[in-house]
Parts: structure tokens; C-alpha cells; sequence
């Protein structure tokens, strides 16, 4: 289980706990996040975190993945599918799929994430974690965020602009390989109802080249769905796992 940017490990418990007659699971922190240490910037965020989860693989492995854990789950399976068993991805911020099939949305997504990498910049992170959180936070307004949460937020806005390349530009070449359209592994998609309209752009457009792949959208779920819905998440992934045997 790979949990989105600026959580930890434990984010994903709600969803362990509604799949654990079923699996036997294992998660970890993203470089930066939980127990991990910094990332130090030597390797690019997203390759340090698919080397980071191979670590954890001996063999064919039902794979899930959160936001960016989402699309490391991604590159994982399209560089190693002889490691994944299945693959569920809940809302995989891969925006170069988005951007694909929409080439507008790059202009759109690059102002709005501008104003974030200027922030950061500019050294005024408390600004760059709010206009993030905004769009892809779990709906609460900074204010009244719990003092730890801005705080945390704040120190780690950094790791957001530092994936850009590899899930904006597609600079390991995930998309532009044609890797994701030869992926043949069981694969489900998941996204909430009220999430940005990114989302339902990126699922649609990877649903599209994955062969056989599984829609599924939350009701009344945004980006957090993994972690505010975990109930209807495990939910809808049951069969779908069930059906991998």
C-alpha cells in the first residue's frame, strides 16, 4: 500500500483494516513522510519511491496506491508486472495522461500549480500548503486545520513541485513508451464523485490504454477519498480482488 504526499503509513489503516480478511498487507513512508528520511533530492522523488516499494516485493503482489503512491504504483507495474498480481489505483495524480488526451489542461494545471512553486520560491510555504490543500486537501479550510497538520503540511510542500516531471512532464516515460498501453496486470480505478475534474480526466485517459481496466467513483468522496471513505473503497475493491483468486 502506497499512501499519497503529505501523510504517512498510517493514513492507509482504514483501508487495511475493511481488506484484511482478504490480504496480507504491508506499507511504508514515502521519502520525506512518517519514518522516512529526507529526501535529499540526489534521485528523482517518484524512482526513489518505486526502488523504495520494490524492496518490499518477492513475487506477484496485489498493488494499491493513493494520489502519488498511485502513480508509483503505476510505474512500477508497467517496469516490473511480473511483480503485480493486480493493481488498484485510487486517483493516481498522473497528470501527463490527463494532459494527452486534454492538452489544455497543461496551461490550466500549470497557472494553478505556478502560484504554489512561486510560493515555495519565495520561501512562503505557510501559502504555497494553503493553495495546495485547497484543491487537494480533505475539504477543510486552513484555518481550521489542527495547528500539526498546517505545520506538517508546510514542511513538506516541497515534496508537491518535486514529482512535477515525473507526473506532469512523463520525464521517466511511463506514458510515452507505450508502457501503460502493454500493461496486461487486473487493474481498478477508483475516484471520488467530488474530486477535482483532473481526476476523472486521468482515470478516463488511463482506463483507456490499460486493457480490461475497472472504473469505479465514490459518492460524496474527494482526493482523500482512500482515507475519508475507506469503508466504500474496500468495499468496491473486494470483488475485484476476489476475482484475481
Amino acid at each position: 500500500m502506497i499512501h499519497c504526499s503529505m501523510a504517512h503509513s498510517g493514513a492507509m489503516a482504514g483501508l487495511a483494516a475493511g481488506l484484511a480478511d482478504m490480504l496480507s498487507m504491508t506499507a511504508f513512508d514515502l521519502p520525506g513522510h512518517g519514518r522516512s528520511g529526507d529526501w535529499d533530492g540526489s534521485v528523482p522523488l517518484q524512482r526513489q519511491t518505486v526502488d523504495m516499494a520494490l524492496d518490499f516485493l518477492d513475487g506477484p503482489t496485489d498493488l494499491i496506491g493513493h494520489s502519488f503512491g498511485g502513480t508509483v504504483a503505476l510505474r512500477l507495474a508497467c517496469e516490473r508486472p511480473d511483480l503485480v498480481r493486480s493493481l488498484t489505483l485510487i486517483e493516481p495524480v498522473f497528470f501527463a495522461a490527463a494532459y494527452a488526451d486534454h492538452p489544455g489542461l497543461l496551461e490550466q494545471h500549470g497557472a494553478e500549480m505556478g502560484a504554489v512553486a512561486d510560493a515555495i520560491e519565495a520561501g512562503d510555504r505557510e501559502t504555497a500548503a494553503r493553495l495546495f490543500l485547497r484543491e487537494w486537501g480533505n475539504g477543510m479550510r486552513w484555518a481550521d486545520l489542527p495547528e500539526q497538520m498546517r505545520q506538517k503540511a508546510m514542511e513538506q510542500i516541497h515534496l508537491i513541485t518535486a514529482a512535477h516531471d515525473e507526473i506532469g512532464l512523463d520525464s521517466a516515460g511511463v506514458l510515452s513508451s507505450g508502457a501503460v498501453d502493454r500493461l496486461k496486470v487486473p487493474t481498478l480505478m477508483i475516484a471520488g464523485a467530488n474530486s477535482p475534474h483532473y481526476v476523472e480526466k486521468i482515470n478516463t485517459a488511463l482506463a483507456r490504454r490499460i486493457d480490461g481496466a475497472i472504473s469505479e467513483v465514490i459518492d460524496g468522496a474527494g482526493h482523500m477519498v482512500a482515507i475519508s471513505h475507506a469503508p466504500q473503497v474496500a468495499a468496491v475493491m473486494r470483488p475485484f480482488l476476489a476475482a484475481q483468486g
